[in-house]
């Protein structure tokens, strides 16, 4: 039976796992085995970059931490290795960097995930990847907005410029020049 002091340190980690796991806005079970330290180390740095984490967790403390944040559906997918991508800010960035990561080295694959508190299995994580950045998201939406406006601009000025030559043309054909 481990002492107390030990299972201390394991409830620790559990909690701050929870508030972990509470605050992101994507996480990811993915399988690493096979990747060795220097390519996790590398994993990491891409993800921090982002906002995001890599971590590899035992699978009871991950499976307790999940279970305390409302996540006890997913017990299933904690077998074998498994490390766990924690997202903060933009959700798909992260899983683009994790997917192609893993397609890169060849090694280890996704399992499941979370988006804003809904469980998304394997090939929904794989279709988020290939999603275009936030940025060119928010561009197209933006450029969606624009064009209809630039369109009403140019029936409208259109409209003004037949105006003018009408005007013009009664003008002429009265003879009669303005002072």
């Amino acid at each position: 039976m481990p002492s107390a002091k030990i299972l201390e340190a394991k409830k620790e980690t559990v909690s701050g796992l929870k508030e972990k796991i509470e605050k992101a806005s994507i996480l990811v079970l993915s399988q690493y085995s096979g990747f060795t330290v220097k390519e996790i180390s590398e994993l990491r740095k891409k993800l921090r970059a982002q906002d995001s984490e890599f971590n590899v967790v035992k699978n009871t403390i991950l499976k307790r931490a999940m279970e305390a944040a409302g996540y006890s559906s997913l017990g299933q997918y904690f077998n074998g290795p498994t490390a766990l991508l924690i997202g903060y800010k933009d959700p798909v960035s992260p899983v683009k960097t994790l997917v192609n990561y893993i397609k890169e080295v060849e090694k280890g694959e996704v399992r499941v995930g979370v988006i804003e508190k809904s469980v998304v299995l394997k090939e929904k994580i794989l279709e988020i990847s290939k999603l275009p950045p936030r940025e060119i998201l928010i561009g197209k939406v933006v450029g969606g907005f624009k064009s209809p406006i630039f369109g009403l601009v140019f029936v409208l000025s259109g409209t003004l410029k037949k105006l003018v030559y009408a005007l013009n043309a009664i003008k002429e054909k009265k003879g009669g020049e303005t002072k």
